[in-house]
């Protein structure tokens, strides 16, 4: 087996293992927040969401593996950039805490997060994800992956955004903090 097939599927395993995991520490604070009254915002989309994301990864082997994809020479940049992305990934779950979530969840008069990365950008999880989306697959040469699943994700973050928004100016302090 070629270095690039053990990279390959070692950063991607990484990323599929911390994906589930994540959504076990969801689980978890979605029974929080709902305990202490919160609910569920958008859940017609969410499916859609899950979707785009088992498929992206579905995409990215199918074309690494099909193409016979090798490292691109920028590799190593990329590679970076990727580790500064799982950095930052960590620093908005951990500042959220339990308000971290896959789902739009909101707990009506909570106060929203505006520590850690939430002091410069209003929604640090979406740019993180959106940024893994297209750094992954270049990083290995899956250009088509990286083109599709870059529209997808921004189409569904279009619906996705505003929704959440909405949510969290209706019952929060979201509008006096943003």
């Amino acid at each position: 087996m070629a270095i690039e097939w053990i990279i390959f599927f070692s950063v991607v395993g990484f990323v599929i293992v911390q994906r589930i995991v994540e959504l076990f520490v969801a689980r978890n604070n979605e029974r929080w927040i709902r305990g202490q009254g919160g609910y569920e915002v958008g859940a017609r989309h969410y499916p859609y969401m899950v979707g785009i994301h088992i498929g992206f990864f579905i995409s990215l082997i199918l074309e690494f593996v099909a193409f016979d994809r090798t490292l691109p020479p920028t590799w190593t940049v990329l590679f970076i950039i990727f580790v500064g992305l799982q950095l930052m990934r960590v620093w908005v779950i951990t500042s959220l805490g339990r308000f971290w979530n896959t789902k739009i969840l909101v707990l009506p008069g909570a106060h929203v997060v505006k520590r850690g990365p939430f002091r410069f950008l209003r929604h640090p999880n979406y740019v993180v994800v959106s940024l893994e989306i297209l750094v992954i697959p270049l990083m290995f040469g899956a250009y088509f992956t990286a083109l599709l699943f870059t529209i997808l994700n921004l189409f569904i973050l279009s619906v996705r955004i505003p929704m959440e928004e909405a949510a969290l100016r209706e019952v929060t302090n979201y509008t006096e903090v943003f």
